[in-house]
């Protein structure tokens, strides 16, 4: 074998993903066909969820300061996401060739091989492991490894040479992105809606202003290169009124609204993670993110069956658990596209959802939705109320031990969090110590509420609660064993 996972495109998610898996010790190679990064960004800023994970994993002091904001919008609607409390603030200007940057760095540091100018061209899913045909610098020749993960973007070459079914929608108008300088316009973070589309207008750092142009009625084209300055000015005067043709554009683009959802995202040793697995209009900034976060559900599991640690039935829980989130994302994309793009005919609804987001509970309702903090995963079932879901940020009391629930995940294993000092929960869950970090600590006072009565939380690597006492019906071996593998 030439590595035991293979990952097919050096984005966000498949540097997140090779980070995770040298993280829990998995021998990576990643391909990707460009040379060097772009510089494009059309991913921007992080949600709720994403800030914390890179916060579990040590991560965000990386990206320096960063500006955050509670100002987020459901189909352009203002939304209030900081009715969230003691969640993370989403991060609002920091450009995707950023994020790539410091998770390449990352990954890399972590002892990931990355292969640049090596084009995947093929792929044979054997019996026991995957080969695939690969081009590069030296020539066309030929990798094996245990599994292969697509994370080569929306026209993913892993998804159509392994034959996932891809079906969806495809787009109905063609927009413009572009970031420029040399124009003062004044911000529309969260778009506006006019007679003939909409627009939006962000400030970024170094003088750049973020444009997206969306004219209802231009038919999508199958451009081979991106679209003109020209074209984008041309189409922000009609919507606006405004002349804009002398700015400098540092980069331009265009994207449609196709949407689509593979049907599965595991078939036999071959994965799909972010884009390849799933695309939808950008509303929200949620794709990128979800991408990510896909990589941190697929990377623990991967890396404990490859090393022995945990049987193959693991990595059936991926699609298990992701593609209801896939399906989710593209259900509430939909919706918002809907409300941003649409003509004169939608402002009723706009205007009840309005009124509707003033109650607390339903702002609430779309930040969790918008910034991945509902996601809930069908675990062994029970009462207690976290089970299944991410826990949030908890501080932690106890000599020796983590300062909080974050610190606890950095290192990328299981947690066992004993918040009642209990010597048996301690005996019963010493076989997965070479898996799972014993934390036994306390609750501050003033934060203790989330928790109720809990007396241990079982956390997977991804943050998420597998098991706790009381409300679990499994036993903690059971759950031990069901997410671990056996023990010693």
């Amino acid at each position: 074998m030439d590595a035991q996972v293979i990952v097919a495109g050096a984005g966000p998610a498949g540097m997140m993903l090779a980070g995770e898996l040298r993280l829990a010790g998995a021998d990576v190679i990643v391909l990707e066909k460009l040379a060097a990064r772009t510089g494009e960004s059309r991913g921007l800023g992080f949600t709720a969820r994403t800030m914390e994970i890179f916060d579990q994993r040590g991560l965000l002091s990386r990206f320096g300061e960063i500006e955050i904001s509670n100002v987020g919008h459901f189909g352009g609607l203002p939304v209030d996401f900081g009715v969230l409390k003691g969640a993370h603030q989403a991060a609002k200007t920091i450009p995707q060739s950023a994020t790539e940057t410091v998770l390449e760095e990352w990954a890399t540091q972590l002892g990931a091989d990355i292969r640049r100018s090596h084009e995947l061209l093929s792929v044979t899913d054997k019996e026991d492991c995957v080969e695939v045909e690969v081009r590069g610098p030296s020539g066309v020749h030929t990798l094996r490894a245990d599994y292969l993960v697509g994370c080569d973007g929306g026209r993913s070459t892993v998804r159509k040479a392994a034959g996932f079914d891809f079906p969806g929608t495809a787009a109905t108008m063609e927009m413009f992105l572009a970031d420029v300088q040399g124009i003062t316009l004044a911000p529309r973070m969260i778009g506006e809606t006019l007679s003939g589309g909409m627009v939006m207008v962000g400030p970024l750092p170094g003088g750049t202003t973020r444009l997206i142009v969306c004219e209802r009625g231009t038919p999508p084209q199958r451009r081979e290169t991106p679209p003109s300055w020209q074209e984008v000015a041309a189409a922000w005067q009609r919507l606006t009124g405004d002349d804009i043709s002398h700015a400098e554009p540092v980069w331009v683009s265009s994207f449609g609204d196709a949407t689509r959802h593979a049907t599965e995202y595991r078939r036999g040793r071959v994965f799909l993670a972010g884009d390849s697995a799933h695309i939808h209009l950008p509303a929200g900034g949620q794709g990128m993110n979800t991408s990510i976060q896909d990589s941190v559900n697929l990377g623990w599991k991967l890396a404990a069956v490859v090393r022995g640690r945990a049987p193959e039935t693991l990595l059936d829980s991926y699609h298990a658990e992701r593609h209801p989130v896939g399906k989710r994302l593209l259900m509430n994309t939909q919706a918002q596209g809907l409300l941003f793009l649409s003509g004169a005919e939608m402002q009723p609804l706009r205007d009840v959802l309005h009124e509707l987001i003033r109650y607390p509970e339903v702002s609430k309702h779309f930040a969790a939705m918008v910034g991945g903090l509902d996601i809930r995963y069908e675990l062994d079932g029970g009462a207690h109320p976290l089970l299944g879901l991410r826990l949030p940020h908890v501080p932690l009391e106890g000599p020796g031990q983590p300062a909080s629930s974050t610190e606890a995940l950095r290192p990328g294993r299981g947690v066992l969090l004993d918040l009642g000092d209990s010597a048996e929960l301690r005996r019963r869950a010493a076989p997965w110590t070479d898996r799972v970090d014993l934390v036994t600590a306390t609750v501050p006072g003033p934060t203790a509420g989330c928790l109720g009565n809990t007396s241990a939380l079982l956390l997977r690597p991804d943050g998420h609660v597998a098991w706790a006492a009381p409300g679990s019906f499994a036993d903690l071996p059971m759950a031990l064993e069901r997410w671990f593998g056996p023990g010693r």
